[in-house]
């Protein structure tokens, strides 16, 4: 049975989040992921479960685990959303293994971290700090053996920079990895496509 205040106080919750990682995300220049992020959670699969384990200090999708030995609303949740590193799990090509994390975009694995932030934030409120992130991380890194090594230095790089510099120094340096990114997406594509970049650029300018 779903209580009413549980129910106002989960939407209060992920509307929250969804607005920290918004202005995260704008801060990186990830508009379109800023205001895309973590939709899913207010579809009926999501959030009456959200609303049913509501307990203010920790994800609902972990007592719904506890209580069922499954979460439908993860299972759900991480099929649409590609800033999860679980939505990049594959069976792989190697025959000792059974399942490969494939390398994640940048840009999801910036929303990522951005989405880590903002949990913290909201769940941890007035204890949080720029190390909590990186500690939370910590925590749970065995989980994280399966991410693509790439992916995963990438984000424990973020994570342990946030908790020594801040985050105006670490956002910045996000925003110098999507620029590095997008300009190699850039290349690859020219390549691909058989452009020379003097005739790319010359047509962009002119």
């Amino acid at each position: 049975m779903i209580k009413w205040h549980h129910a106002k106080a989960h939407f209060q919750t992920i509307t929250y989040h969804r607005k920290l990682v918004r202005q995260y995300c704008f801060r990186v220049g990830l508009y379109r992921q800023g205001l895309m992020h973590d939709l899913s959670k207010y579809s009926p699969t999501e959030f009456l479960v959200g609303a049913r384990y509501f307990q203010g200090d920790r994800s609902p999708n972990n007592a719904e685990r506890e209580a069922k030995g499954y979460s439908a609303s993860w299972l759900h949740h991480k099929g649409r959303n590609k800033h999860h590193f679980e939505y990049w799990l594959d069976y792989s090509l190697k025959p000792d293994e059974l399942l490969s994390g494939m390398k994640m975009p940048m840009h999801f694995v910036v929303e990522m971290f951005m989405d880590r932030i903002a949990a913290c934030r909201t769940y941890q409120k007035d204890a949080y700090t720029d190390a909590s992130p990186w500690e939370y991380h910590k925590k749970s890194r065995h989980a994280h053996a399966i991410m693509h090594p790439e992916s995963l230095a990438v984000l424990e790089c973020l994570l342990r920079m946030l908790a020594v510099k801040g985050e105006e120094e670490t956002f910045a340096y996000a925003r110098v990895l999507l620029r590095k990114d997008r300009r190699q997406r850039l290349l690859a594509f020219l390549k691909r496509n058989k452009i020379r970049r003097k005739e790319y650029f010359k047509a962009k300018r002119g």
